[in-house]
């Protein structure tokens, strides 16, 4: 049984969408950053970095931050979605830390500037959104003639693709990125996937890509 202390973020979604994926029994413990539930006492323990998610692994008694590391872990425990041949197991984690490294933060930047400050800053407006667009560039080529990041479906594509789905708080039009409008929606179409994002709760319907 794991623990998730989540909310309803990029950063959550991943976690929760590999939980469904891997048929796992998770309870769910909301973590309301709007009102500031990560920065109590309860959840530093668990978290030092104040952010979700957090995982507690009750077979273990392991508790872990960061989405890129718990996604690391539970595809190594249990086998799955992490490729076993060394070349391809870490092209998986190049994609993976290229989404911790620049998609997930550089987003997180033109979320803040575009969507819930737009016109106050022009120069962080133009920065973030250029570099977003270049890195949709980044992936859209990565897709070219593929189904999935890297080869089979894997952690990487679970990373990035919460990112992806808040595609227009970005200023990003899919229609530019036929690549990875066609993985998009691919991955939406998933059951786990669909279970997954509406995990502390539902948030309205998915965009449709």
């Amino acid at each position: 049984m794991i623990d998730l202390y989540t909310w309803t973020t990029p950063n959550g979604r991943k976690v929760s969408i590999l939980l469904e994926e891997l048929g796992l029994d998770y309870q769910v413990h909301p973590i309301d950053i709007g009102k500031g539930d990560q920065m109590t006492d309860a959840f530093l323990k668990l978290g030092p970095n104040n952010k979700i998610p957090v995982i507690v692994d009750r077979d273990s008694g392991l508790s872990l931050m960061e989405s890129g590391a718990i996604l690391w872990y539970l595809a190594e425990k249990h086998g799955k979605f992490l490729p076993a041949d060394p070349t391809a197991r870490i092209k998986v984690m190049e994609w993976l830390m290229w989404q911790m490294g620049g998609l997930g933060p550089m987003a997180g930047q033109a979320h803040h500037f575009l969507h819930f400050n737009p016109g106050k800053a022009p120069y962080a407006e133009d920065r973030y959104g250029a570099e977003v667009k270049r890195l949709y560039g980044v992936l859209d080529r990565q897709l070219d003639g593929q189904d999935h990041v890297v080869g089979a479906y894997s952690i990487a594509d679970m990373a990035i693709w919460p990112w992806v789905s808040r595609y227009e708080w970005q200023g990003i039009d899919l229609g530019d990125y036929p690549n990875v409008r066609a993985w998009y929606r691919r991955l939406r179409d998933r059951d786990a996937v669909q279970r997954g994002y509406h995990v502390p709760k539902v948030m309205g319907e998915i965009p449709a890509g």
